[in-house]
């Protein structure tokens, strides 16, 4: 399916010829293979941007977040937002996020993420606080539990802020 498409850019859903591509990053192949899966048990939205035919980043969408503040209460999640370096600052990142919130808008009235805190989600947590998001208030979050004060962590990709916004 294709969400959106103009002369250079195409966000559709994954394919299988995808995991290869998407797990050359750097992540595990096993990743993808369990978001195409879920994607076919339609568990999982999973948003596949190109840029004049290239693979460039991608994008997912839980109809439902499985952790954190808004688990449970039926609030579709962004989870995993990626854009290859090379393709950044064109606009993919923000097209990709307009077909998930987009998505997120036919399930309910709000659309939630956890955003990293150490400083590689830096231009990340810009991008979401343009776009909207706000803390949703209840602190910081390690390895989908809620930090106690004071409370010893690691600043890895398990330390995490929820957000969330009106879509």
């Amino acid at each position: 399916m294709v969400f959106f498409e103009n002369r250079y850019i195409r966000i559709r859903s994954m394919e299988q010829d995808d995991i290869p591509k998407m797990s050359a990053e750097g992540h595990s192949i096993e990743l993808y293979k369990t978001y195409y899966e879920a994607q076919e048990l339609g568990e999982r939205y999973v948003f596949v941007a190109e840029y004049e035919g290239a693979y460039a980043g991608y994008t997912t969408l839980r109809p439902q977040a499985a952790a954190g503040p808004f688990a449970k209460e039926g609030i579709p999640e962004i989870v995993d937002f990626n854009v290859l370096e090379k393709y950044r600052r064109r606009g993919i990142g923000s097209i990709i996020l307009d077909e998930a919130e987009r998505k997120a808008g036919e399930l309910c009235n709000r659309v939630c993420l956890g955003v990293g805190l150490y400083s590689g989600y830096g231009s990340a947590q810009r991008m979401y606080v343009k776009r909207g998001y706000i803390p949703d208030g209840s602190g910081v979050w390690y390895r989908d539990k809620l930090l106690a004060p004071y409370a010893d962590c690691r600043n890895d990709d398990d330390l995490v802020l929820y957000m969330s916004k009106m879509v």
